[in-house]
């Protein structure tokens, strides 16, 4: 029976044209199936609206910000007015300014180098690696994995209570898990950050392309998202927020674009005026495409209506809960419980399954494209799985061999460009694999379990 009904479908928005929709894969039991891309996760397909604007400005190609010639001004034009785009869409304060970065990384990495040299970090051990890890000039503490949204709050309130008043904070947290896709109470713990005098920085990658950030609105100081999650290509980030640690501080690159004013000195040196505007952390030639494609994909989502987007997603995050519900081997991961709002992110694990090897199955033999391991969140799912978050295991290379326990996860991820179809073939699968086993035999091969090519079908 199908997971949706006639009547729901006849209600929701359809899904946005995404690259690849028409792709097909090969089976290793046979035939071809259209690829059913359920890692938006990890980078969701670039949306069709954003690869014609691409198309479209590609022959006018010029250099940005020094050129005299008409398709350099053209460039530059299109580089600051993607700034403009992205500003509206985050909500940004008048005094904000938006920094075009290569990802979500990049851009917590350049705000971990202009932090003030005496700032204490507030982590949670359940963040992306991508937050957790790029304070290393800093003073870090590492909050515990909270268990509901208001033990997230209470624990934050009590760390910043404890530290010392006089020096400058900054918290870091998620706004959307990349394990569990569980919503996190981001606007009160701006609020309880902004009590204790502190600071707060949204890692939205996980957000941004499910539901409106605004900054005004969350309070937040920074924000930080990536390009290949909200349907635009790889290498383009952005982060947006307040601009006086990173007036104060030295340029995150050093070189062409960042630099105002150089002169030789009599001594033989050199003096330097760094700007003060976001060209301040953009040294070198800039990823025009990157940057016009982020812009690009900001108003197709803002243009199709969040509201739509968002109550079609929900419609498929319960079609996708409500299927591994009904198979008493499948345990969900959670923090929050399962009546915590949550995105299109869903990480599970099966009885009996290696994690690695069942993610090898759905994709051999179904065509459906998942991620299985860590989800560069080591920490948060050893807690998710109940052994100790101080193991060491590396993601994405399950050392246990098909069928054995590993200490991994599957994750299935899905958005704006998801068709029910997807859902439906995915749920199935997932059925059939419990219930029938595999068609195929596989192995462990470079870390990754991989169909056995030589050996017969089961």
């Amino acid at each position: 029976m199908s997971v949706f009904t006639a009547a729901a479908d006849q209600s929701l928005c359809a899904p946005l044209s995404v690259l690849g929709k028409d792709v097909t894969v090969p089976l290793v039991t046979g035939g071809e199936v259209a690829y059913a891309a359920l890692d938006y996760a990890a980078s969701a397909p670039a949306l069709q609206r954003v690869w014609d604007d691409i198309a479209a400005y590609a022959p006018y190609y010029g250099s940005v910000h020094r050129g005299a010639g008409y398709l350099s001004q053209l460039s530059t034009d299109l580089f600051e007015n993607s700034r403009a785009t992205v500003a509206e869409f985050l909500g940004c304060r008048a005094d904000d300014q938006v920094i075009f970065t290569r990802s979500t990384t990049d851009s917590l990495n350049l705000l971990a180098a202009v932090v003030p040299a005496d700032c204490q970090v507030f982590v949670y051990e359940t963040e992306h690696h991508a937050s957790l890890l790029p304070w290393r000039d800093a003073r870090v503490t590492y909050l515990n994995a909270p268990r509901t949204p208001a033990q997230a709050v209470e624990t934050l309130e009590r760390a910043l209570a404890d530290r010392d008043p006089y020096g400058p904070a900054l918290v870091c947290v998620t706004g959307a898990s990349n394990v569990t896709g569980e919503l996190w109470p981001v606007k009160e713990l701006a609020a309880a950050a902004h009590a204790h005098g502190a600071r707060i920085v949204l890692d939205a990658a996980q957000l941004a392309p499910h539901h409106p950030v605004d900054i005004a609105e969350l309070d937040v100081d920074w924000v930080a998202f990536s390009g290949h999650k909200l349907y635009a290509p790889f290498g383009s980030g952005v982060l947006a927020g307040r601009a006086d640690w990173l007036q104060d501080a030295e340029p995150y690159l050093a070189g062409g674009g960042a630099s105002r004013k150089v002169a030789r000195r009599a001594d033989g040196g050199v003096d330097v005026e760094w700007h003060s505007t976001a060209a301040r952390h953009e040294a070198g030639s800039p990823n025009v495409i990157g940057v016009y494609s982020i812009a690009s994909a900001c108003k197709a989502l803002t243009e199709a209506g969040f509201d739509q987007l968002v109550a079609r997603e929900q419609h498929l995050v319960a079609a996708v809960r409500a299927g591994l519900a009904d198979v008493s081997e499948v345990k969900v991961l959670s923090l929050f419980g399962d009546d915590a709002p949550r995105v299109g992110v869903i990480s599970f694990v099966v009885e009996g399954w290696n994690s690695s090897h069942f993610a090898a199955a759905l994709s051999a033999e179904y065509g459906i494209g998942v991620r299985d391991g860590l989800f560069c969140a080591h920490p948060l799912v050893r807690t998710l799985l109940g052994s100790d978050p101080q193991e060491v295991g590396e993601c994405g290379a399950p050392e246990a061999e098909p069928g054995e326990r590993s200490l991994n996860a599957i994750r299935v991820s899905f958005g704006a460009g998801t068709p029910d179809e997807h859902i439906e073939r995915f749920v199935r699968a997932v059925r059939e694999l419990v219930s029938e086993g595999a068609q195929w035999k596989y192995r462990t091969e470079g870390g990754r379990c991989v169909p056995d090519r030589g050996t017969a079908q089961l």
